[in-house]
């Protein structure tokens, strides 16, 4: 049977706390989008950086799996629950997969749920100063987390490899 320590219990509590927060967000804009902007209508938000444009994306990013918005949210739903048992789970972590983890599914899963419940993603922000498919706080959710989780694993590998040079210098230079 897994133990599990009051702070164990407080970081997972607030890693759902914090998803369901990011998820209320994002679907509290889209319910805004759809209330205020018609499909396609482009809205300036700030002026020659980003606007605001309704589309109805059912793929992934830029559009691609388009077409199959369940076959989609089976596949989100099964990388979400893997995330959710990884945080439960009794594993020591770094602090930077408590934090970029749940971003990550957060973003995931509110795409999720306007998948199953429209069958297509609201997407509304739209990047003018490059050409750039429309997007939502979902995806940058999904994106920003991703990236930062990337980058922390290359400087754990960096760091790691430092480490393992530097006791391997440490180990000759005690030999000689």
């Amino acid at each position: 049977m897994i133990k599990y320590n009051k702070k164990k219990i407080l970081t997972v509590v607030l890693q759902l706390a914090g998803i369901a927060l990011l998820v209320a967000v994002d679907l509290l804009i889209k319910k805004i989008v759809l209330d205020n902007i018609a499909l396609y209508e482009k809205v300036d938000f700030i002026e020659g950086l980003f606007g605001w444009t309704y589309i109805q994306n059912t793929g992934v990013a830029w559009g691609m799996f388009d077409g199959n918005p369940q076959l989609l949210s089976v596949f989100t739903g099964v990388i979400i629950a893997l995330g959710l048992i990884y945080l439960a789970g009794p594993f020591k972590r770094p602090l930077a997969y408590d934090i970029f983890i749940p971003v990550i599914i957060a973003g995931g899963l509110s795409n999720m749920i306007d998948r199953i419940m429209r069958g297509f993603v609201v997407d509304y922000i739209e990047t003018l100063f490059i050409d750039f498919p429309v997007y939502n706080f979902a995806d940058c959710l999904v994106c920003v987390g991703a990236f930062a989780l990337v980058f922390y694993l290359i400087y754990e590998i960096i760091r790691d490899s430092k480490a393992e040079k530097l006791k391997k210098q440490g180990g000759a230079a005690h030999n000689e």
